[in-house]
């Protein structure tokens, strides 16, 4: 039999916290230093082999839904391999479905959010429940007694499989149901409808064409009822015991997130309970939404990081030509280029994670502003990375024994769900107008301007935002654009190597570069760059 030659071993056991120095660093100045050790632990469970195994088992056996049982009863139950199972156990021991809110302190969110950045690397299917539990918090705190009943539940951290009623539960993960088919991200347009009953409950007649995880306890929707679209808790079982009238229709088969079942549902008279106040539902529930979007942003860093470091591993190993590839300069520009993608990515979503655990006013811009900016950007990017690094490994990168055909499945996920690029850019726009306080804070974000690269260019952003033309929306996508490239910049060039910060404004500020990846220009450090994102423990 032939000799296998030239072939990198696995990227894997390997710690995703100690091996990767950008986050590292962003977890300690974002605040939450003092995670350091739980996060290690957890980095270095994930990068076993074993652990690695279960993404792969849970997206080769895909969910199954059973409508009927044999003798015809509608049950509505879908069925996952254990390994997703596994997974959310995993994820939920872990804390990051609820661990901010749970054990609320100083740098809660950011030490959350480098949990989940890791977990996806691994499998990001079984982050879509565990983002919805996390973003339902602040929502089902508008109704105190329903959060009473819920949040204990939340907050635990034995996950429960258990199809049952959710008060025999040790505890319980939020979903979410606000699409329908006709109308998309217009949620005005919902038709479902709410109709009170005599106790203060609720009765659901409609449709929702997309309700990700349908097997969560309990699912945040909306519906139009009697004073206007409102927000509902809608869980699984009805208080008196019995499954809710929730008929799963279909699940849907999707491009990539194939662990998670994503089911187009059918409301008949289903039970669920008002949250809020009543017409009030869009506002109550893009709260959650915002959450959410920060883990857009959190995922798909994620999916950056996970398809560089399989990248740079490979060029490491790999030789063409009498010299590893990582030796080749033409592929030591396109690793680079990569890592500076990967780079301004953590560092933002970092920074915008801290802005969930502060609450002052630049913080609230930054949620406000920056959240959907950066959800606009950063998921916008992450496809050509994947794909690029797909690239670097070739053939080998382009077959399912690989994880790359599945970060690359994966990619556009997180710029479709939660509202796509224009519904982004739009937001911005309407927080720029209503945040009187929003120029200022973001001029103290991008710093004293002394870079002339950045000062150039926020000069040219800020001509942009406060000009007459600021709300012309044909043009939001490049005004979104330009100023999350000025935050990348500044967080870059007052934290991170100097190689890394000049090759970044030379080639997203100065324009140098162009659509595809590996042309930085001379003079660059690429060697320090991609030696920097390289995953050594």
């Amino acid at each position: 039999m032939f000799e296998v030659q030239n072939q990198p071993p696995p990227l894997e056991p390997y710690n995703l916290f100690s091996s990767d120095a950008v986050l590292r660093e962003a977890v300690g100045r974002e605040g939450a230093g003092w995670a350091h050790g739980e996060l290690a632990l957890f980095g270095a469970m994930l990068g076993k082999p074993e652990t690695v195994r279960l993404g792969f088992d849970a997206n080769e056996f895909t969910p199954n839904l059973r409508t009927f049982d044999r003798y015809g009863h509608r049950i509505d139950e879908v069925e996952f391999h254990p390994a997703w199972h596994e997974l959310l156990r995993i994820a939920v021991k872990a804390g990051l479905h609820s661990s901010p809110w749970a054990e609320a302190k100083p740098g809660a969110h950011v030490a959350r959010a480098a949990g989940t950045y890791m977990l996806g690397q691994i499998e990001s299917g079984v982050y879509c429940p565990i983002a919805m539990t996390y973003g339902s918090v602040p929502t089902l705190r508008h109704a105190p007694t329903i959060a009473a009943e819920w949040l204990p539940r939340i907050f635990s951290r034995e996950y429960d499989q258990r199809f049952c009623p959710a008060r025999l539960k040790t505890a319980s993960l939020i979903g979410m149901g606000m699409t329908e088919n006709q109308g998309g991200s217009d949620l005005r347009t919902n038709t479902t409808r709410a109709e009170p009953t005599a106790d203060g409950s609720f009765r659901l007649y409609g449709h929702k064409w997309f309700m990700s995880a349908p097997m969560c306890d309990a699912f945040l929707v909306l519906a139009q009822s009697p004073k206007g679209l409102s927000c509902f808790l809608m869980p699984r079982w009805t208080p008196d015991g019995e499954r809710n009238a929730i008929q799963i229709l279909r699940l849907k088969d999707k491009l990539g997130n194939r662990s998670n079942a994503s089911s187009e549902v059918e409301f008949q008279g289903t039970y669920a309970q008002l949250v809020g106040e009543e017409g009030r539902g869009i506002p109550i529930i893009i709260e959650m939404g915002n959450y959410t979007r920060l883990d857009c942003c959190i995922g798909s860093s994620g999916l950056m990081r996970q398809a560089v470091a399989q990248a740079i591993h490979h060029a490491r190993h790999r030789t063409a030509f009498q010299k590893k590839l990582i030796d080749q300069p033409l592929m030591t520009n396109v690793l680079a280029d990569l890592a500076l993608e990967s780079e301004a990515a953590t560092a933002l979503t970092m920074r915008l994670a801290r802005a969930y655990d502060e609450s002052d006013d630049t913080a609230e811009v930054i949620r406000r502003v920056v959240t959907p900016a950066a959800k606009f950007w950063i998921c916008k990017r992450t496809p050509f990375v994947t794909y690029e690094a797909m690239e670097v490994l070739g053939g080998s990168g382009y077959i399912e024994e690989s994880i790359m055909p599945r970060l690359y499945r994966e990619a556009p996920v997180n710029s479709i769900w939660e509202g796509s690029g224009n519904i982004m850019c739009l937001d911005v726009l309407r927080a720029m107008e209503r945040t009187p306080n929003a120029v200022d804070a973001l001029r103290r974000e991008l710093g004293d301007g002394k870079d002339a690269r950045l000062k150039a260019f926020v000069e040219r952003l800020e001509k942009r935002v406060t000009g007459r033309d600021r709300n012309d929306e044909s043009q939001a996508r490049a005004l979104v654009r330009e100023m999350v490239l000025a935050l990348q910049a500044a967080l870059l060039i007052q934290h991170a190597p100097p190689a890394v910060a000049d090759a970044f404004c030379v080639s997203r500020l100065a324009g140098e570069g162009g659509s595809a990846f590996g042309q930085l220009p001379r003079g660059v450090d690429l060697r320090a760059i991609a030696d920097r994102a390289t995953p050594v423990n």
